[in-house]
């Protein structure tokens, strides 16, 4: 059988790779650069979710190793530490909330496995020119330094970016919106005085009035600074003219320091209408963009071919009813509104269009310095964060009163229902939850169930809402799909697991 093409090379593309990989699927990545560039940090926060995602094919705990966890963020208006949020420690085993570490490094990690890997094919210097998203394969072509190769493939992901050539060649637009400010952001190495990792946003502080700077922690003692510039913003004279110098010393003070990368971004929230045509699936920038205040972004895009994945591999054997292909967008497209809905609130507070905006800003800011209930109000960016599947046509719904009551704002702890990521609980033997999970479907009982599946303690078929006699399918990208209490488990589950695969 024809592999799954891929086009982008990113951390989006890789994942994908790894994850099909663990399907058994083979895949061919088409990159158009010649070879990998590892300039700059870009994407530096990864989710405690999705390091998960990236365990399942043996990543996580790697980037954990390798990146800076923090557990603290504070929050300042001009000199006024006014916000603290501090997460929980982590007990062994567990992912932090969120490890820093660049893109660039991601990205070599991810490849190193790629190469381990048999079923994976990576091509550099393959710059699809074509593609042709038939009913029964998908045909693309690329140029390459030897000349056009003609590719074939059951299907294809596209993961090549904000300027992604597949949305193009299929006639997609990508509708949206830009910002007139831009950000400059730098990587510069300098030993500060922490006593521990964490993240800090100012608010209008003295060297950027009127404007934010958020700093961030990386390996090596490299920091993450974003500042926020006006439009027409010119690097190159504001460094000859000794503002980076002033910037910066803002920050370190009279520490010595280096920068090692710099760049100025203007960011944008945009999405495909669609992000499937046939057999090819978008993910990532290339099916949406926002900014990224809350890390939601790559974090995002890896959560678009974790969902892909197991979907394409189900269609590929014949499995899949004729729901699963198209439930990608449904499920994926309400996450990617989700987080535009969410991103798009934070930068009306960070970059304020409209004077009734500013107005709003300067209002909440000025209260948060003696007002404890104003700096709730504060938005520095809400935190990426699985979504929720309610709705979608795989999942077998809970009753419609807790449909209702289900919580949707940022931030709040999701009741176990289907739809809903499965909790990763401690189990008591040791380990967690999620480890138990395979490439498949995974069926959780009460011990008390009389049905075959992996059999839960009472206090974790507590926690999932099952109880000791009932049972949970879980999808095998970890979503919970069904939960059953009652009779005639077995036949309720062949249902559910019937319906999950598109039936």
């Amino acid at each position: 059988m024809d592999p799954v093409l891929i086009v982008g090379a990113g951390p989006v593309g890789l994942s994908g790779a790894l994850l099909l990989a663990r399907q058994g699927v083979p895949s061919v990545v088409l990159e158009a650069a010649p070879e990998r560039q590892t300039i700059g940090s870009r994407s530096i926060c990864v989710q405690r979710d999705v390091l998960d995602i990236l365990e399942r094919v043996g990543l996580g705990h790697t980037l954990v190793e390798a990146g800076v966890t923090w557990y603290t963020g504070r929050i300042y208006y001009r000199e006024h530490e006014v916000f603290t949020i501090t997460f929980p420690e982590t007990g062994a085993g567990e992912f932090p909330p969120f490890v820093n570490i660049s893109q660039s490094e991601v990205e070599r990690l991810l490849e190193r496995r790629v190469r381990a890997e048999p079923l994976i094919d990576l091509r550099y210097g393959h710059r699809v020119t074509d593609i042709d998203a038939g009913a029964h394969e998908v045909r693309a072509r690329a140029s390459t330094p030897d000349g056009v190769v003609d590719l074939i493939g059951t299907h294809c992901v596209a993961a090549d970016g904000g300027r992604s050539t597949v949305r193009e060649l299929l006639g997609l637009p990508f509708d949206g919106h830009s910002f007139d400010d831009q950000f400059l952001i730098t990587d510069i190495r300098a030993k500060l005085d922490f006593p521990v990792p964490e993240r800090r946003f100012y608010f209008d502080p003295a060297a950027n009035p009127g404007r934010q700077v958020l700093l961030h922690p990386q390996p090596d003692d490299v920091w993450r600074i974003d500042w926020q510039v006006p439009d027409g913003f010119d690097l190159p004279a504001d460094r000859a003219g000794g503002g980076l110098e002033r910037r910066v010393r803002a920050i370190v003070g009279d520490t010595d320091y280096e920068v090692v990368w710099m760049s100025v971004y203007r960011f944008h929230q945009r999405r495909a209408p669609t992000m499937i045509r046939g057999r090819v699936l978008l993910a990532g920038d290339a099916a949406h963009v926002m900014s990224p205040f809350g890390a939601r972004g790559m974090n995002s895009g890896i959560a678009d071919v974790e969902n892909a994945a197991w979907k394409i591999a189900l269609d590929r054997s014949g499995a899949a009813g004729p729901a699963l292909l198209a439930s990608y967008d449904h499920e994926r497209g309400a996450a990617a509104d989700e987080n535009l809905r969410v991103t798009g609130r934070t930068m009306r507070f960070l970059v304020p269009r409209t004077e009734a905006e500013r107005a709003h800003r300067r209002d909440v800011l000025e209260r948060s310095v003696h007002d404890s209930a104003a700096r709730k109000e504060i938005d520095s960016g809400k935190l990426s964060e699985p979504f929720w599947y309610l709705d979608s046509p795989l999942t077998t719904p809970a009753d419609p009163a807790e449909i209702a009551a289900f919580p949707t704002e940022p931030g709040v702890v999701r009741p176990p229902l289907p739809g809903v990521l499965c909790p990763d609980l401690p189990l008591p033997s040791g380990g967690r939850l999620r480890a138990r999970f395979g490439a498949g479907f995974t069926v959780l009982v009460g011990p008390e169930a009389g049905v075959d599946g992996v059999v839960v303690p009472p206090e974790i078929a507590a926690a999932l809402r099952f109880g000791r006699r009932g049972a949970a399918l879980v999808r095998p990208d970890g979503y919970l799909a069904a939960v059953l209490t009652g009779e005639d488990l077995e036949p309720r589950l062949a249902a559910a697991r019937r319906r999950a695969c598109g039936w």
